[in-house]
């Protein structure tokens, strides 16, 4: 039984440490990220991680134990950021969104253009359109796309130039 109590004990002591963290380690995260509103989410990131995987052995050194999750916390949170590319999104403006209608005209000059670029895009060398589509659709970097196609950077470069020059000539008629 004494050993039960030991171990309740251990982990009522690093609760009381961990709960008196919670002010460093906002101030760590405000530290390293720029949106305030993240930061209490990673503190409860933390203590989340913390509930999950128990008490540690040694609660002697609970600060530097909690630090080191907070740091994996925010590794996670830029990987996360990172693939899901969340730097380029824009923010959702109601007020700009309610001005934008949506009548049958504007929907067929949209279709109409969808159709032109299709058909544009069909008109291009094959390499070329395939080139244009791996860097604007899949977002594969010019030195991606070379080591894949088996192709030198500069001739990557010089086929997506070419895409632009033929769509921009197909588009001058439609607007």
């Amino acid at each position: 039984m004494s050993d039960v109590s030991d171990a309740a004990a251990r982990a009522d002591a690093f609760a009381r440490q961990a709960a008196a963290m919670r002010g460093p380690l906002a101030a760590y995260f405000r530290r390293r990220i720029r949106n305030a509103g993240e930061v209490e989410d990673l503190v409860q990131e933390v203590f989340l991680r913390l509930t999950v995987r128990g008490t540690p052995d040694h609660a002697d050194h609970a600060s530097a134990y909690i630090f080191q999750i907070a740091a994996s916390v925010l590794a996670d949170r830029h990987r996360r950021r990172t693939v899901r590319h969340a730097d380029q999104h824009v923010a959702l403006d109601p007020d700009l969104q309610a001005e934008q209608d949506f009548d049958p005209a504007r929907i067929y000059a949209g279709k109409q253009a969808l159709n032109a670029a299709a058909a544009a895009l069909m008109t291009m060398p094959e390499r070329t359109r395939t080139i244009f589509l791996l860097r604007r659709i899949d977002g594969l970097r010019h030195q991606a796309i070379a080591n894949q196609l088996g192709l030198s950077v500069s001739a990557v470069e010089k086929h997506m130039v070419r895409a632009i020059e033929h769509l921009m000539a197909h588009a001058g008629g439609v607007r």
